[in-house]
């Protein structure tokens, strides 16, 4: 089994994520890109001790920059969209 702090990369915390947490009990994590749903799942149960009921994933495609005249683009990630069973939270503020 993977490490799970290796696994769970970062809280997404913008204004939709955060909706979804107060209405659909639904949170948003940046994870590893070869972690599978399984791993999540096992990870954020381990971590925040919450029994999660689904995991759904997402790749998250890099945007294009510029600077001056060099144009480059940022890196893709992937997104695991959480949701934990009724009654329960997970503290990431």
């Amino acid at each position: 089994m993977k490490d799970p702090y290796g696994v769970i990369l970062r809280p997404v915390l913008t204004e939709k994520s955060t909706g979804n947490i107060e209405h659909l009990n639904q949170y948003a994590f940046a994870v590893d890109p070869h972690a599978n749903k399984i791993e999540i799942k096992r990870a954020i149960e381990s971590i925040f001790n919450v029994r999660v009921t689904k995991v759904s994933t997402r790749w998250r495609r890099g945007k294009q920059r510029r600077i001056g005249r060099t144009v480059g683009s940022t890196s893709a990630w992937k997104e695991a969209i959480v949701h934990v069973g009724p009654g329960e939270k997970i503290d990431i503020y």
